[in-house]
């Protein structure tokens, strides 16, 4: 109830759209568990795909078509009605979310829920409700029905909760102030290196905005006694883009591989049959994060550097460690372009701006924004994007550890949580409204 409650409160009348896709697919679990399984399965991939559709593609498609028809001098009216639908809260996550229950059940990797109590509450848990991680049924199933919350697994929670309100309001607000000012200078008053400073904020700003989110969710979830996947494994240290996706958003990339990568044939139908696939996922891809051509394109740029990988390793070829790293990290910095812009002009616009080192530099934007508090938050973005305070923090809570020196450890770990906690609320206090990267999607 309070999970509904708390959707209902920003949303209002949209959580009927939730409680009916919940009853769809707590429906269609019954109807494939009875042995209608192929009307169960239909019947839960149409409804979730149709709202999809309606609620979150209408626009752009009204929009598309109605270029189209002005453009054939056709009269546009009818299509109108389509270019102002809402998008609800969350409808990318929880629609993937229940498909993949009933998709699991089809399958005969999960058995069907026989009590509507227990998967209304698996599709409508809230704190990772409206962004993800998206979690599949099996992995708490048994907490849905039995679950214990300890006051160890409660501060661990708390902890990780705080940890990812720090990455949000310390890191990726603070990013995103640079992000904004630069994606927002006129061309003719930018430069190469404020183009390129522009892009690497933003780098960081989704990262950490988005495994904020993740951080905070799965510290709520352990504070209720429930333990969601990771979404995030320290993506910016790949070395292809293939392992990039293994890193990032992983419960969705797992998601895409199980249900529709593998579903098409995967890789065992040749090369040909793969990159097709592979194309076909990542376009996908790309309009689920959203209904614009730039996100396609962002997603079919992602797919065409996964198949000139793949034609490379079948061609045995080797590249150095560094090497590798510094290609994923400047693909990955071209790609973010796609996401973050408006429109594909506006895309190739900056892009041409960052290669244009004959522009001279805008030294007074550049004194407006790097001030010394975003010059340590960048460098603190870099450190933490690694594993290096991951390593430091083990080999000190583990290798050297003493009774005498975890004694005093301890009681400075929690100080330095409740310190960050207190600037998380100077910054709530004092910022505007900034939303989560991923809220939109």
């Amino acid at each position: 109830m309070f999970s509904l409650f708390f959707y209902t409160w920003g949303e209002k009348e949209l959580v009927v759209l939730i409680l009916l896709s919940t009853l769809v697919d707590y429906t269609s679990g019954l109807l494939i568990s009875y042995g209608k399984r192929r009307l169960g399965l239909y019947f839960s991939i149409g409804f979730n795909v149709s709202i999809l559709l309606y609620f979150k593609y209408a626009n752009f498609i009204s929009g598309n078509l109605i270029g189209a028809l002005e453009f054939l001098n056709m009269s546009s009216e009818n299509a109108l009605q389509f270019s102002n639908i809402a998008l609800p809260l969350g409808i990318s996550f929880y629609t993937f979310q229940t498909m993949s229950y009933t998709i699991d059940v089809y399958r005969g990797q999960v058995k069907a829920s026989k009590n509507f109590i227990d998967f209304a509450t698996y599709v409508t848990l809230f704190p990772q409700l409206i962004a993800g991680p998206i979690v599949r049924y099996a992995v708490i199933e048994k907490e849905l029905k039995n679950r214990t919350v300890t006051t160890s697994l409660f501060y661990e929670g708390v902890e990780r909760f705080i940890i990812g309100l720090s990455k949000k309001m310390i890191i990726a607000n603070n990013c995103a102030l640079l992000a904004d000012g630069v994606f927002n200078l006129p061309a003719s008053e930018s430069s190469a290196i404020i183009a390129w400073l522009g892009i690497i904020a933003y780098s960081f700003q989704i990262y950490f905005d988005f495994s904020g989110y993740s951080d905070m969710a799965i510290g709520l979830g352990k504070m209720f006694g429930f333990n969601f996947p990771e979404n995030f494994n320290y993506p910016y240290i790949a070395k292809s883009i293939r392992e990039f996706w293994r890193r990032w958003h992983i419960t969705l990339s797992t998601w895409f591989r199980d249900y529709l990568y593998i579903s098409l044939g995967g890789n065992r139908k040749g090369p040909w049959r793969t990159y097709i696939h592979l194309i076909i996922v990542f376009f996908i891809t790309g309009l689920w994060h959203g209904a614009s051509w730039t996100f396609v394109f962002w997603g079919l740029f992602h797919g065409m550097f996964l198949i000139i990988e793949r034609v490379l390793e079948n061609k045995h070829l080797k590249v150095p460690a560094l090497l590798s790293h510094v290609y994923v990290i400047f693909v990955l910095n071209i790609s973010w372009v796609f996401f973050r812009s408006d429109t594909m002009a506006d895309s190739f616009q900056y892009i041409a701006t960052m290669f244009n080192f004959s522009l001279q530099t805008n030294m007074e934007f550049l004194n407006y924004y790097l001030t010394k508090e975003l010059i340590f938050v960048l460098f603190a973005a870099l450190i933490l994007s690694t594993p290096i305070y991951k390593k430091v923090m083990y080999y000190t809570t583990h290798s050297t550890m003493t009774f005498t020196n975890y004694t005093l450890f301890s009681p400075l770990k929690s100080i330095g949580l409740f310190m960050l906690l207190i600037i998380c609320f100077t910054y709530i206090a004092t910022d505007s409204y900034n939303p989560f990267i991923y809220f939109r999607f």
